[in-house]
């Protein structure tokens, strides 16, 4: 693993970034419009999500959401994460990451548990 993947001591993570965190962002029973890459505006209610700061690097909010899709009535997961933003804009308020999660093996099993624990697996084609 190269030296800028390696986690940093929590003292030493960026004196840009505010020592006391904002309010996790909250979505349940949000209805969000997502566009595929065809144009198509989708709608979807974030049903229920887990949240959970990642162990190896607190500024960044890893979430899993459970998500009805209301055109088809369909149940998915979406996997993403909120970030700290630094830039004028978003400085020091959760920012929604436009990148691909990569996770601790060890923040992805707790996730895994507690959606068992909801019951999000269990039914008929996840309904």
């Amino acid at each position: 693993m190269g030296e800028h993947r390696k986690a940093k001591p929590a003292a030493a993570v960026s004196p840009i970034l505010p020592p006391d965190l904002p309010e996790w962002p909250d979505n349940k029973g949000k209805r969000k419009r997502i566009t595929n890459i065809f144009g198509e505006t989708r709608h979807l209610i974030i049903q229920d999500e887990i949240r959970r700061l990642q162990s190896s690097f607190p500024n960044k909010l890893i979430v899993f959401q459970r998500l009805e899709i209301e055109e088809d009535k369909v149940i998915e997961f979406r996997l993403g994460y909120y970030m700290i933003g630094v830039k004028p804009g978003a400085k020091g308020r959760w920012v929604w990451g436009q990148f691909c999660l990569m996770i601790p093996k060890e923040d992805l099993e707790v996730i895994m548990q507690e959606a068992e624990k909801l019951k999000w697996f269990r039914g008929a084609a996840g309904k």
